[in-house]
């Protein structure tokens, strides 16, 4: 059975590239309805972040939030918003997922 703490991580997750996809919608703070979402999901975010934290070590969800929302967030950019991706970007996502998963592997018994 999976523990609360890995689905409010998922949901941190979730809500940081949703937060961060809205900010680069904002335009800059220039556009309301990106601006007022983008804080409520960040919210959100670090919310369901800190309930985690009730469970996981801070530096394996730390490490899996930023680490799988950077790897979610690049693609996303290139996706949506053409933004290149070249050999050097795709090796630096490896390096993150490997980075992640060395700290799990290393991290106390779940």
């Amino acid at each position: 059975m999976i523990n609360i703490s890995w689905i409010f991580l998922a949901g941190a997750i979730f809500f940081e590239v949703a937060g961060t996809t809205l900010l680069k919608l904002s335009n800059g703070f220039s556009r309301l309805l990106p601006v007022i979402f983008m804080f409520l999901f960040y919210i959100a975010s670090l919310s369901l972040l800190s309930l985690a934290l009730k469970k996981i070590e801070v530096g394996i969800a730390y490490a899996i939030w930023s680490g799988v929302g950077t790897a979610t967030i690049t693609l996303i950019g290139v996706v949506f918003f053409s933004e290149s991706m070249n050999i050097l970007k795709i090796g630096g996502i490896l390096l993150v997922i490997a980075g992640v998963t060395i700290l799990n592997l290393a991290g106390s018994p779940h």
